[in-house]
């Protein structure tokens, strides 16, 4: 890392975490990357996840890292310095950063749904968190649907329900104990609604596939997960809004589920730089002007990067923290600071490394080359909800232009893929639910 980096303020650019536990995560998870680090490129060509990794990280407690501290974890809370951590982690390996998100991030919408969700929510959220620090719980998110199913909740009868269905890019999952779906309930009598039910991996017809073979992120193990009537107790389930419901609040939960991720392709992008001016250095003729040129354009364009991905995590940080006003608008504008940032990120961190291959020639253009590894991995963010850029497009678009949608990227979803006859518009006015985070 160039020298001026360790004197910027830590409040901008993602150059150290704000808060002291998010200090205490940066230096214990300092021990870890070498292993990762050492590690990346056999994974990365043999499309394996590093067990061995999170086995340590478990060990070291760094599994329970943004859980509650009155729970038992190092109560890390800021979006800012998860992301900060992330991009350490992505600098020595970016999909052991993807795969190490879920489980960060995880702790925290889980530690919301214990300080703030009913007696249901606050009972599983408690048990799983506790299972994150004791390291007996990996939690994994299946929110995609595998285009040959549509993932649904039914009752089953005696007062539980059966889940059926496949997700399909679910990180982590090799090494996953616990999974939080979503789903749309069917066969009910009331109108079709959204639904969180948490799987454990011990479930009867649950299935784990290993069928990740990614041009990118070839060791995070995102894989398949399929659910063949899969018995969920009636605690295990989460019930969310109507489908079609329009809840705007619920942005706030997508949102801190899912910004932290910036971190990880700012790391991309700051270790194709790494790697280029270390290879520039080694030479032992002084670079030519067109180079000299490229790497201030990079240095350039990386400052922007790492300012807009900080600058949209501070605000996160700070509309979660207030929940005095209204809470659909503070959804809207978390959201918005995320994607305006990620839409950014999106086209600088690809550049960059890009120009980062023109700057060392022809030897990165092999396939166990790192910057050959960083060019795939970076692709990835384009792909990754909330939101793909058409969403993201349509989003920002309409916020702009005051045009009516549903932002909800879930239950326009669920909606798209019908329900059990009744009507989303039937589903009758939106209660507000303190368990949408």
């Amino acid at each position: 890392m160039p020298p001026w980096t360790a004197r910027q303020d830590s409040t901008t650019g993602l150059y150290a975490p704000v808060t002291p536990a998010g200090r205490v995560l940066l230096d214990r998870l300092a021990a870890h990357l070498p292993r990762i680090r050492s590690t990346a490129a056999e994974h990365d060509r043999d499309g394996t996840f590093p067990t061995d990794t999170f086995d340590a990280l478990r060990k070291d407690g760094l599994m329970g890292a943004t859980v509650p501290a009155e729970l038992g974890g190092l109560g890390v809370d800021r979006l800012y310095d998860v992301a900060v951590a992330l991009l350490a982690v992505a600098r020595a390996d970016a999909s052991t950063a993807l795969a190490l998100h879920m489980q960060l991030s995880r702790g925290l919408t889980l530690g919301y749904e214990w300080r703030h969700g009913d007696e249901r929510a606050r009972t599983l959220a408690e048990r799983i968190l506790r299972g994150m620090v004791a390291g007996d719980a990996v939690v994994c998110s299946g929110i995609k649907d595998h285009h040959t199913a549509v993932t649904t909740l039914r009752p089953d009868g005696a007062g539980g329900w059966l889940l059926s269905g496949r997700k399909t890019l679910v990180s982590m999952a090799p090494v996953g104990t616990h999974f939080v779906i979503n789903a749309r309930t069917d066969g009910t009598d009331g109108p079709p609604r959204l639904a969180s039910p948490v799987v454990t991996r011990d479930t009867p017809g649950f299935t784990v596939l290993d069928n990740w073979d990614g041009l990118g992120m070839r060791a995070s193990g995102t894989v398949d997960i399929v659910f063949d009537d899969c018995p969920i107790p009636a605690d295990h389930v989460l019930m969310r809004d109507p489908v079609g419901a329009r809840n705007d609040a619920v942005l706030a939960g997508q949102t801190v589920s899912s910004v932290s991720v910036l971190g990880v392709y700012v790391g991309v992008a700051q270790a194709a730089y790494d790697t280029a001016v270390a290879a520039l250095e080694r030479r032992p003729e002084p670079p030519q002007a067109a180079a000299l040129t490229l790497v201030a354009e990079i240095d350039s364009r990386l400052y922007a990067l790492r300012a807009t991905a900080g600058s949209a995590l501070t605000a996160a940080d700070a509309l979660s923290a207030d929940l005095s006003g209204d809470m659909d608008e503070r959804g809207r504008q978390m959201m918005r600071h995320f994607q305006c940032a990620k839409l950014a990120v999106n086209r600088l961190a690809p550049e960059i490394v890009s120009d980062c291959l023109s700057l060392v020639g022809g030897a990165s253009y092999t396939a166990g080359h790192p910057l050959a590894r960083l060019l795939r991995d970076v692709q990835a963010g384009r792909f990754m909800q909330p939101y793909a850029y058409v969403d993201a497009v349509d989003f920002l678009s309409a916020q702009a232009l005051g045009i009516e949608r549903d932002n909800n990227y879930m239950s326009t979803w669920a909606k798209r893929s019908g329900g059990n006859g009744k009507s989303a518009d039937a589903a009758g006015p939106r209660r507000p639910t303190p368990t949408s985070r």
